[in-house]
């Protein structure tokens, strides 16, 4: 199979993004492999003519966003992130109703119609810079709540965070922590921003997946507890092979990150499916979202 997707990346101009959760043999047949808006970035920058998105369905959108002249792919319409799910653009339209002044965050973990009704979007890497941006008090921050308390630590701005989670991080516990300790009492413990306030407050570092990478590169210690989706262990031993690295828990495991499957790839090229679409204005809108995330970026 691996000879396979290799002939139908060549005959179909192709190139395949894997996030970091995917399982690990995604994350070794993929071109690039990294967090989702980054991938997004650089699928755009390349000349291949058809985008393979291993990932869940915001993260193909976000793709098609960028690179609107190319062919992006889902090989599972089934992959769907559970927390981007928890927020609608109809429910978005009620809350900005209830509070007319305040501007609008949406995580890049949002559908596109999502995107299109905020005003910019943030990384998990940059939500606090993002809301700082904002000429305004207050800031109704979407879908992940967690993310949205995390943010409010550094920042005078009332944020008024939309009840969604990610199911994988939010079920990390305080005890999960200490008794990773416990077991691992010379790692550093390193924790996502989607994970309860109470869980990062137990953690060395606070990351993003790409974060992290470049935490553990900076790091003296040769010992880390992972508090993210277990499919960050493999891409982490990958790249620092002397170091070892610990699941916060078993239960970790994103289902829909799970999905694709090399057969499920090797389909995809061969049939070019899933084709993901957006229409015109709802692409346009969530483009001038994400863009002003990327000035916000380049300002600073």
């Amino acid at each position: 199979m691996i000879e396979k997707i290799r002939g139908l990346k060549q005959e179909k101009n192709a190139i395949i993004l894997a996030h970091n959760y995917q399982r690990p043999e995604i994350q070794d047949i993929a071109d690039f492999v990294g967090d989702s808006f980054a991938l997004s970035q650089q699928a755009a920058r390349t000349d291949a003519d058809v985008i393979l998105f291993c990932g869940v369905d915001f993260m193909a959108e976000s793709a098609a966003i960028l690179s609107p002249d190319k062919t992006v792919l889902i090989p599972d319409t089934d992959a769907k992130c559970p927390m981007a799910a928890m927020i609608t653009r109809e429910a978005l339209i009620e809350m900005k109703r209830g509070h007319p002044d305040a501007g609008v965050v949406c995580y890049v973990n949002t559908s596109a119609p999502v995107k299109a009704e905020s005003d910019i979007c943030c990384t998990s890497a940059n939500a606090v810079e993002v809301v700082e941006s904002l000429d305004c008090d207050e800031v109704i921050f979407v879908p992940d709540k967690n993310l949205a308390l995390y943010a409010a630590r550094f920042t005078k701005k009332t944020i008024i965070p939309w009840d969604g989670y990610c199911p994988t991080h939010h079920q990390i516990l305080p005890r999960d922590i200490t008794d990773a300790k416990e077991q691992y009492p010379g790692a550093e413990v390193l924790v996502h921003p989607e994970c309860r306030p109470e869980v990062i407050d137990l953690a060395d570092g606070v990351e993003s997946t790409e974060g992290m990478i470049r935490h553990v590169r900076a790091s003296r210690s040769d010992e880390f507890i992972i508090g993210t989706e277990s499919g960050m262990i493999h891409r982490l031993e990958k790249e620092f092979p002397e170091k070892f690295f610990y699941p916060v828990s078993d239960y970790t495991i994103c289902p829909a990150m799970k999905m694709v499957t090399l057969p499920e790839v090797v389909r995809s090229l061969e049939n070019l499916e899933y084709v993901v679409t957006i229409p015109d204005a709802v692409q346009e809108r969530a483009k001038r979202a994400l863009d002003r995330m990327l000035q916000v970026r380049k300002l600073r």
